[in-house]
């Protein structure tokens, strides 16, 4: 099969297309014909060698979600059958023509869905509801703040606050994203620029009326977790997701104490099978039917040929795109 090869740590010039040996559905495993695949920031992280793959990942082959059609079945793998179309998340190898995964992180793509956009689906949509409902406990009419709303993550977390009854506010470098956002129920937003963060809790008390928000949802780390901590009420929860604005950060004791603050890091990629396998279910229970009712979508800002993966690298790191990007075939 055709697959995306990291040859060495490097830029987009280290990806090569390569013909690599087509890998075989072991024990409840399911092997999927790839028609789309996400890309992501972590894609970059590994390209450059600062996120290896996990054991249960090819070494060198990225990509970590995906949508086609099962092409065979492993032995036990009883959930499926052939020519269903599927979606979901694996902890690297989706950049090809064929993955395997277990049969148990699978999800039906709705009929509304083309390949394009269900590819845009898995990482985004189960992350935020991961963080939103399993690690905040999100509940109606709470105010949430989502850092880099414009990215894949932050307009999924703007669509399901709104689906799940809270009022989504959110930050981004451009007022661009912040219009794209509001398309899909931002109630309002802030552009952050020149590293400027105070303005983050002004925003978010003028929003609450001085309460400020219930959660912050935050892809960026770095100085905005001490903003976000500022702009929390009481008993707020800061979930940090990313560390894209940096991996250190100062925490403001005396705020989380007084306001008797909840700060939880969590990722996805490095859980142990169980632990992914319920955040997938969760999101085939709840958020799928969303999706097939329209109540939810997902935003491509643009599709990509497999060959043509180094201007897709490129253009992630341009920090240009608003919504996914996707490599088809």
């Amino acid at each position: 099969m055709k697959a995306v090869v990291i040859a060495r740590p490097g830029g987009p010039e280290v990806l090569e297309l390569r013909d690599v040996p087509r890998p075989r559905a072991g024990y409840r495993q399911v092997l999927v014909r790839v028609h789309g695949a996400g890309l992501n920031r972590a894609d970059i992280l590994q390209r450059e060698g600062r996120y290896p793959a996990p054991n249960d990942a090819p070494a060198d082959i990225p990509g970590l979600e995906f949508a086609g059609e099962v092409a065979e079945l492993g032995p036990g793998a009883l959930d499926w059958r052939v020519g269903q179309r599927v979606f979901g998340i694996v902890s690297g190898g989706a950049c090809a023509e064929y993955v395997v995964v277990h049969g148990r992180m699978l999800a039906e793509i709705p009929d509304a869905l083309d390949y394009a956009a269900a590819a845009a689906v898995p990482e985004a949509f189960i992350t935020a509801h991961d963080a939103l409902v399993a690690q905040a406990c999100l509940r109606g009419s709470e105010r949430v703040l989502i850092h880099a709303v414009g990215s894949g993550v932050g307009l999924a977390a703007v669509q399901l606050v709104r689906a799940l009854g809270g009022v989504p506010y959110g930050t981004s470098r451009t007022a661009a994203k912040i219009t794209a956002a509001r398309e899909l129920g931002l109630e309002d937003g802030a552009v952050i620029t020149n590293g400027a963060l105070s303005p983050i809790a002004e925003r978010a008390a003028a929003w609450t009326g001085g309460a400020g928000v219930d959660i912050v949802i935050d892809l960026l780390g770095g100085p905005y977790v001490a903003a976000s901590l500022a702009a929390l009420a009481v008993k707020g929860r800061h979930v940090l997701i990313s560390t894209l604005a940096g991996a250190q950060a100062e925490v403001p004791i005396g705020t989380m104490l007084r306001k008797r603050l909840t700060l939880r890091g969590t990722v996805l990629r490095s859980r142990p099978l169980e632990e992914k396998i319920a955040a997938v279910r969760a999101f085939a229970r709840e958020v799928v039917p969303m999706l097939s009712r329209g109540i939810l979508r997902p935003t491509v800002d643009r599709t990509f040929a497999l060959d043509d993966i180094r201007a897709a690298h490129e253009f992630l790191e341009s920090n240009e795109s608003v919504g996914k990007l996707v490599m088809v075939r």
